[in-house]
């Protein structure tokens, strides 16, 4: 089934790619980060995989703080369970009479929602690609929809990586047939191709996820 839904994905990432120029392919550095992304992610977490692309990125030039951006972007994987259950999770109790889903934002609410999305116009798509995500992790647990921004944006913080470099990762990450993540996916793509990444890029990013190690759990 994840199969089928990466190679749906595959083809999405080629018709929104059809018109962008060929371009260059991916440097030594960011090709040996996407592998790291790949073999670190959740989803696999083959130690052989990471101990070699630990290897790898280091090999290419990756500096410590490179190579803990990347891990630490990867990590945030986690956060596709709440993606996905908390606006499942407001449905069930509000059909259950435990909380108003319609009521107004009380104050700590609205200022927080205020702060971390604002008029952002990624945290906007975001929640386009995620209908219903923020608003109803926020409604059930402010502290829940902080720490989200929180540790979302410890990646950018420490900004070692390039951008594009970042996204490509991620995408890498979404599609892997052990994951096939199609909301983060999108995004990121979109992400990717507004940063500049060429097609050449794209594909071949694919190309790593699709090679990336199968997940066999750790003893």
């Amino acid at each position: 089934m994840m199969q089928d839904i990466s190679a749906r994905l595959r083809e999405q990432a080629i018709a929104a790619t059809r018109d962008l120029p060929e371009g260059e392919g991916l440097d030594a550095l960011a090709r040996a980060l996407v592998r790291l992304g790949v073999a670190v992610s959740v989803t696999a977490l083959d130690r052989q995989a990471i101990a070699e692309a630990i290897q790898g990125a280091f090999d290419a030039g990756a500096s410590v703080d490179q190579v803990e951006e990347i891990i630490a972007l990867v990590s945030g994987l986690g956060v596709h369970s709440l993606m996905i259950s908390q606006a499942m999770v407001l449905a069930a109790a509000g059909e259950r009479g435990l909380l108003d889903p319609g009521s107004p934002l009380d104050a700590e609410r609205q200022a927080l929602w205020d702060r971390h999305v604002g008029d952002d116009a990624f945290w906007i798509g975001f929640e386009q690609e995620n209908p219903g995500f923020l608003t109803a992790m926020l409604r059930l647990c402010p502290d829940l929809f902080k720490a989200f921004f929180d540790y979302c944006a410890v990646p950018w913080k420490i900004g070692s990586v390039r951008a594009r470099t970042k996204e490509l990762v991620a995408i890498a990450c979404d599609i892997a047939p052990t994951h096939a993540f199609g909301p983060g996916f999108r995004l990121h793509l979109k992400n990717a191709i507004a940063l500049g990444a060429t097609r050449r890029q794209i594909m071949e990013t694919l190309d790593i996820a699709a090679e990336g190690p199968g997940h066999d759990g750790i003893a």
